[in-house]
């Protein structure tokens, strides 16, 4: 008699992948951000938007130029580096269709409120989450060009109705960027764990391009 034996082979789970041009376009933000924040940070020192000259000032440890100039040298130059990053992305998702399943769907608000399953919670939050970045994303970009060319886009100041609110309206796209990456990490680890945000930024990419 003869009893069959069940494999003891555990299964190896699948190793997430990711397309070259997805791994690119992550560290391009990570860097351009991170030096957008610091030089911005350097910027808001020389005359901060709370509190006026003698309002809250940010340490050096978290700023980039040295002083208002070089923060604003260093801030424009990422920007510049942020929006084509941005762009090219947006040809991208656009071109591959992936835009599809980027964006929030009809039944993701449907499967917010209503259903039990987790990992449909998950992938409609993030959903949520990057197309409500998007008009932010675009917003601080507006502003700021109005804040890098005051007297040429004079009409964008005017716009928001005095340089202070402007500056305000500009500044505030820190702390929702920070909060945005937080999220946005926090999910993926919660869809894939710790192997899916290596394979974003650490791990050698497939050979898929796109």
């Amino acid at each position: 008699m003869t009893s069959e034996i069940p494999s003891l082979k555990a299964k190896t789970p699948l190793k997430p992948k990711q397309a070259i041009a997805s791994k690119t376009f992550h560290w391009i933000n990570v860097i351009s951000l991170t030096l957008m924040m610091t030089s911005g940070l350097q910027i808001y020192n020389a005359n901060p938007v709370f509190g006026g000259r003698g309002g809250l000032r940010i340490p050096p440890l978290f700023t980039l130029g040295g002083w208002l100039a070089g923060g604003r040298h260093w801030h424009f130059a990422a920007m510049g580096i942020f929006s084509l990053n941005l762009l090219f992305y947006g040809i991208y998702i656009v071109a591959t269709r992936r835009w599809k399943h980027r964006f929030l769907q009809k039944n993701d608000l449907t499967v917010l409120q209503k259903s039990n399953n987790i990992k449909r919670k998950n992938y409609a939050w993030h959903r949520l989450a990057y197309t409500l970045i998007i008009p932010v994303l675009l917003l601080s970009i507006f502003t700021g060009l109005g804040m890098y060319k005051p007297a040429q886009l004079h009409w964008i100041v005017d716009f928001f109705g005095d340089w202070q609110a402007l500056r305000i309206v500009h500044f505030m796209a820190v702390p929702i960027f920070v909060a945005f990456s937080i999220f946005h990490s926090l999910l993926a680890l919660k869809v894939g764990g710790s192997r899916l945000v290596e394979s974003m930024f650490f791990k050698p990419s497939s050979a898929k391009i796109i």
